[in-house]
């Protein structure tokens, strides 16, 4: 049977606060458009008002600095205000969708660690920002929000707010996720790529874990990106040859942006309230009509928590209101992200995953045996190691059948046992369903959770 519904996804990248100088602005407009302008506050009000010829570029600038663009919510106080107003059940409802159901936020949390440079003022540490948006959900009963997992790649010189690609020297990635396993019994099924980036070292580390990918921002007629330095010719988020219509995909080995036969799935998620690849009613009409056509469809877009996100909530709510007088025949329902990609896949399996975990120990040697109730997404689970010392470290198991079965020695040539403070194994299935499981350093259960 048919399924025309849109399934609309907000996805944020939250990144708590961010502060950024007026000089910083105008460094940013000469690293975009490559014209250099003195940094001043009435110089400011004539870009905004394109009162200042550039050659054409007027009307870009004005992009990049108007003023809902720039005015960032540097404080943590500044984005609570905000998340009071527009987490409450009544604003909610103001931007329902057409079955009564309330607007829902997708919290894509980052771990902002290992930089030394941080002009922007980030909050450094790792589960900051995890933390206070679980908190915030848990005090506001927002149980229809979804918590998930955004990354950050490591710049060549350690400096937090420059943007980087590269998983590989990403000494935090690993980290990371480790100390989320085994301090927070928690692990991601899916996944918003900072700065809109994957290369093939990220694509073949998200094959091994990660189901669900809001990455591809392929538009059919977009050319902003030709005219703003940073990213032009697939700088950063490259999705040239990706899919534009909102249809989902799996991945080429070779080419994340083809379709082929990896284990994940893609799916399209544009910017609001940014300078490109910005959802517009166009693109929102697109969606709508590929599920006029029968097919599932996720509409998914993202901006940041250190934003004032209500203006974006109330434009998307009013392009959908739009859409749905073009295609009457066509659902849309806001949507959780894990939820809108099992409900597009058609993945109904509701039976948990279940690691059984055994541990053996002889001459000094811990052995690790791990056994799946049903077929893991990847070919392995998750390995964390914290050790006394205060390390976090994964290894790779040694698969006796894949995706089923595994093993892994603790001793002197991998992690010796006596070093071990506590062992954490995660995973997940084809359909998002999690197990993370904990030990102590004797093999001891600590315990096991499922979502």
């Amino acid at each position: 049977m048919a399924n025309s519904t849109v399934y609309v996804v907000h996805c944020i990248d939250t990144e708590g606060p961010l502060h950024e100088s007026l000089q910083a602005t105008f460094e940013r407009i000469r690293h975009i458009v490559g014209i250099e302008i003195e940094p001043t506050a009435a110089n400011l009000k004539k870009l905004q008002n394109r009162e200042i010829d550039l050659n054409g570029q007027e009307e870009l600038v004005s992009q990049i600095v108007a003023p809902h663009v720039i005015e960032y919510k540097d404080t943590w106080d500044k984005i609570d205000a905000m998340m009071e107003e527009i987490m409450s059940p009544a604003y909610r409802q103001k931007y329902a969708d057409p079955s009564g159901q309330g607007w829902i936020y997708n919290w894509f949390a980052v771990d902002h660690v290992g930089f030394d440079v941080n002009p922007r003022r980030r909050d450094m540490g790792y589960h900051n920002i995890f933390d206070h948006y679980r908190h915030l959900l848990q005090a506001t009963g927002s149980t229809q929000d979804e918590i998930h997992w955004h990354f950050h790649p490591m710049s060549t010189y350690k400096e937090a707010h420059i943007c980087a690609t590269s998983f590989l020297n990403s000494p935090h990635l690993l980290e990371t996720l480790a100390r989320r396993v085994i301090e927070r019994s928690w692990f991601p099924t899916c996944f918003r790529p900072g700065f809109h980036a994957e290369r093939p070292d990220s694509h073949w580390f998200l094959e091994q874990w990660i189901p669900f990918d809001f990455a591809n921002q392929s538009m059919s007629r977009d050319r902003s990106e030709s005219r703003q330095k940073d990213v032009d010719d697939g700088r950063l988020g490259d999705w040239r040859r990706a899919v534009w219509d909102w249809s989902h995909y799996r991945p080429a080995h070779d080419d994340y942006q083809r379709e082929g036969s990896c284990n994940r799935t893609i799916f399209k998620c544009l910017n609001v309230g940014s300078r490109f690849r910005l959802l517009n009613q166009s693109e929102v009409d697109l969606a709508f009509r590929r599920a006029d056509e029968g097919l599932p469809t996720v509409l998914a877009f993202t901006n940041h928590d250190y934003r004032d996100m209500r203006p974006d909530i109330a434009n998307v709510h009013a392009m959908l209101t739009e859409a749905a007088k073009k295609y009457p025949n066509v659902r849309w329902e806001h949507s959780g992200a894990l939820k809108a990609a099992r409900q597009t896949l058609g993945l109904r399996d509701a039976q948990p995953l279940d690691l059984d975990v055994r541990f053996e120990r002889e001459d000094g040697v811990l052995r690790l045996r791990v056994r799946s109730n049903k077929d893991t997404f990847g070919p392995q689970p998750f390995l964390a190691v914290q050790t006394k010392d205060q390390r976090f470290l994964h290894d790779n198991f040694d698969l006796q059948t894949p995706r089923r079965e595994w093993s892994y020695v603790f001793d002197r040539n991998s992690v010796r046992p006596e070093s071990i403070e506590r062992i954490g194994i995660a995973g997940s299935d084809a359909y998002g369903n999690v197990c993370v499981a904990l030990f102590d350093g004797a093999g001891s259960p600590v315990g096991k959770t499922s979502f």
